[in-house]
């Protein structure tokens, strides 16, 4: 069973930066796909970005594009996302995830995601 950890959240002004990261354990992580997702009072959770399995290829959701990276580290078993130029709307509850399904996945959907942390709080002030 794969235990997930977030941590980096907290509040910082617009346009300031944090380092968001996820710490797994008890799995392979390095045969799955890995995915922040964030979700805001009164909404859904909502996809922001993924890294496949070796770290070869990523994918971001439009609003978080040239602002955010995503990357991992197999060797510590780690996931991070880099949050850059951060705006208000991006305040939510950030949370990392591990495919179903290993190998070279790229759905974007939270029903593709089987493994989830609790979630670490990102505050943006205007």
């Amino acid at each position: 069973q794969v235990q997930l950890v977030e941590s980096g959240g907290g509040l910082v002004q617009a346009g300031g930066s944090l380092r968001l990261s996820c710490a797994a354990s008890g799995g392979t992580f390095s045969r799955y796909t890995m995915g922040w997702f964030r979700q805001a009072p009164g909404k859904e959770r909502e996809f922001v970005a993924l890294v496949t399995s070796t770290g070869g290829s990523t994918s971001y959701t439009d609003s978080v594009k040239g602002r955010f990276t995503i990357s991992r580290d197999n060797a510590k078993n780690t996931l991070y996302l880099q949050m850059n130029s951060l705006k208000p709307e991006d305040t939510a509850v950030y949370y990392c995830a591990r495919h179903r399904t290993p190998g070279l996945t790229y759905t974007r959907s939270p029903g593709d995601f089987g493994s989830w942390g609790q979630g670490t709080r990102v505050t943006v002030s205007s």
